[in-house]
């Protein structure tokens, strides 16, 4: 089982996607700096907040709140909360994921395709492995040629 479990590991694909998930994770302040600092000032202007205010009001509802009066002592009064949906948030994440997206896309996949591409160029590409089968009706079929002619 260990030896299955080592071959799994060393796999290709797992290193892969493990350096990828570590990539994202390190780009994670690069793209919220952006986000914060481009990206959510251009919104606000479309909406007047960090984020455009897009809600979908669902319904209002009765909330209990307490608070502290002047003299110290809890008072509870009854307000109206409007629960709504948000749907500038979602937005934001949105543009978010783009920008992050764009980021691995041309900082990581673009470079690494060009940098594969220019190692493969000197080398010739590699011919599939024929059927033996094929190999020997061929040869067979050269022979015959050859007997006729």
């Amino acid at each position: 089982m260990f030896e299955d479990f080592k071959k799994f590991i060393l796999k290709g694909n797992v290193v892969d996607l493990s350096t990828g998930v570590i990539i994202g994770a390190a780009f994670t302040s690069i793209v919220t700096a952006f986000s914060k600092g481009v990206v959510e000032p251009i919104l606000a202007l479309a909406g007047g907040g960090p984020q455009p205010k897009l809600t979908i009001p669902i319904m209002e509802k009765l909330v209990d709140v307490t608070e502290k009066n002047a003299a110290g002592q809890d008072v509870t009064h009854t307000v109206n909360k409007l629960i709504e949906l948000d749907l500038g948030i979602i937005i934001g994440a949105v543009v978010s994921f783009l920008i992050t997206a764009a980021v691995v896309f041309f900082v990581i996949i673009k470079p690494m395709n060009k940098l594969l591409e220019l190692s493969q160029r000197g080398k010739a590409p590699e011919m599939p492995a024929e059927d033996p089968a094929d190999i020997k009706l061929l040869s067979e079929i050269r022979d015959l040629l050859k007997a006729k002619a």
